[in-house]
């Protein structure tokens, strides 16, 4: 596997992430409201049509059972582009990968960026800065991601094992 390549990997993963999210975000904070902390989404849904939220509802599911396909087909590309041979390579760097956007987006995205940027705020919560600012939310959601993130991972990983045999 060539590191550099890799390397690169993870920098241009982390840019396009922080496009993908805050370009949204930015044009229309409600797109990602099943993210924002249950007090947040209280207090919009006040004085805003209720929209679905839960975890298991239809627009999140396809949302992110979405953004997990496309994983898994950008891991493969990713993986195949830094050399990875083989299950184990394959997995461990997509995986590595997702670790490395994961804590980006709680350390820096969510701990910095959601809780000061008053643009990112929904309408109506722009005062809640307690609630902006709560790391334990965020923590255990990218435990909760670094969770999700292993079925693209497996995926990438049992697809560079079919095509390196």
């Amino acid at each position: 596997m060539n590191w550099t390549i890799y390397c690169i990997e993870c920098v241009a993963s982390v840019a396009l992430f922080t496009g993908a999210i805050m370009i949204p975000l930015c044009r229309n904070p409600v797109w990602w409201i099943h993210d924002y902390p249950a007090d947040i989404q209280e207090k919009y849904f006040e004085n805003h049509e209720r929209i679905p939220t839960k975890t298991l509802s239809v627009p999140v599911l396809l949302k992110k059972g979405f953004a997990l396909l496309l994983c898994a087909a950008v891991f493969v590309g990713l993986a195949l582009l830094a050399g990875a041979k083989g299950f184990k390579t394959a997995f461990l760097a997509s995986y590595g990968l997702w670790f490395v956007v994961d804590w980006y987006d709680c350390l820096f995205l969510d701990w910095v960026l959601f809780a000061n940027v008053k643009r990112i705020r929904l309408p109506g919560t722009e005062q809640m800065d307690l609630a902006y600012h709560q790391k334990k939310y965020h923590v255990i959601r990218s435990l909760i991601g670094m969770a999700l993130g292993l079925v693209p991972c497996l995926v990438c990983g049992w697809i560079i094992a079919a095509v390196s045999q």
